[in-house]
């Protein structure tokens, strides 16, 4: 699952890379785009905090699934023991 979630934040940082070139690019370069540079700045923070809250949420979804994985391998293993003792 937080693998989609690195995913995700890769993409976005790409796309706020872009859009921060783009902030400087000179307008006569950009026909039909939005030549205003303030406004790929914008997007450009948006997106960097997008992918930043996105990598944030990989990395503690992959941390409750380690902790959730060694709380099941713990159970298991006292599970056993009580087994093993008459």
């Amino acid at each position: 699952m937080s693998r989609n979630f690195y995913i995700l934040a890769a993409t976005l940082a790409l796309f706020a890379l872009i859009s921060g070139g783009m902030a400087l690019v000179p307008s006569s370069f950009q026909p039909g785009l939005p030549a205003n540079g303030t406004l790929w700045r914008t997007i450009a923070l948006l997106l960097l905090l997008s992918a930043l809250a996105s990598a944030f949420i990989g990395v503690m979804s992959n941390l409750f699934e380690q902790v959730d994985r060694h709380h099941e391998a713990a159970r298991l293993a006292a599970r056993r023991n009580r087994r093993r003792r008459p």
